[in-house]
């Protein structure tokens, strides 16, 4: 995607074994990883990735597929038991797409309570992961102050019911990437390589060192 300084791609179980050191190879700058599911899920090979990205010198950020039915509070304990941020990881992400038999109230007040204890627990703002349709229908006005990866399969950027910009945009989902069996998702950050290290993790040591 040209006119796009940062581009990242997003895995799960589904791309099976990667050889990231290909991958780091090939100048991806970042990658989303999915780390669980509802209440109990876990992703099969979250932890090998999560560590090998790490050693590879990945931007590494980790996701949880969000069943607005389940409770919040055994979904975020599923996250947060699972995903150890370290300094300089992108933020926690909700992938929300699944309405799962509950109403947009529903789904909205089930998504802040989530976003609410992750942010409490990491010290750091979640990320929205969507697609521009479900945003359009469910979520238009909600959520300003979060950061919104927005998924529309095109050459031309997502328009939001509300003009609300995006953060991040998947904009394909047929890639090719040494080291990657078979297609991967691509995607492209707004801001330049310094936007995108200013919103990530940053332990409490850091922060005060830096101040």
């Amino acid at each position: 995607m040209d006119g796009f300084d940062v581009h990242g791609i997003d895995v799960s179980h589904y791309q099976g074994r990667i050889n990231w050191q290909m991958v780091g190879d090939h100048g991806i700058d970042f990658v989303f990883v999915k780390a669980t599911e509802g209440n109990d899920y876990q992703d099969s090979i979250f932890c090998d990735n999560w560590d090998l990205m790490r050693i590879h010198g990945m931007k590494r950020g980790a996701y949880h597929f969000f069943r607005p039915t389940v409770s919040v509070d055994l979904q975020v304990a599923n996250f947060v038991d699972n995903v150890i941020l370290e300094n300089g990881d992108l933020p926690p992400v909700l992938d929300v797409e699944t309405y799962d038999g509950a109403s947009k109230l529903q789904i909205i007040s089930a998504m802040r309570q989530w976003l609410y204890e992750v942010e409490i627990h990491y010290n750091v703002k979640p990320i929205i992961y969507t697609n521009l349709k479900f945003f359009n229908k469910n979520l238009a006005g909600q959520f300003k102050d979060y950061p919104l990866w927005i998924a529309r399969y095109s050459s031309r950027e997502p328009r939001m019911a509300d003009n609300q910009h995006w953060d991040f945009w998947q904009y394909g989902n047929k890639g090719i990437i040494p080291g990657i069996n078979g297609f991967v998702d691509f995607n492209v950050f707004r801001g330049n390589h310094a936007d995108l290290d200013s919103i990530c993790f940053k332990p409490a040591e850091v922060i005060s060192q830096s101040r």
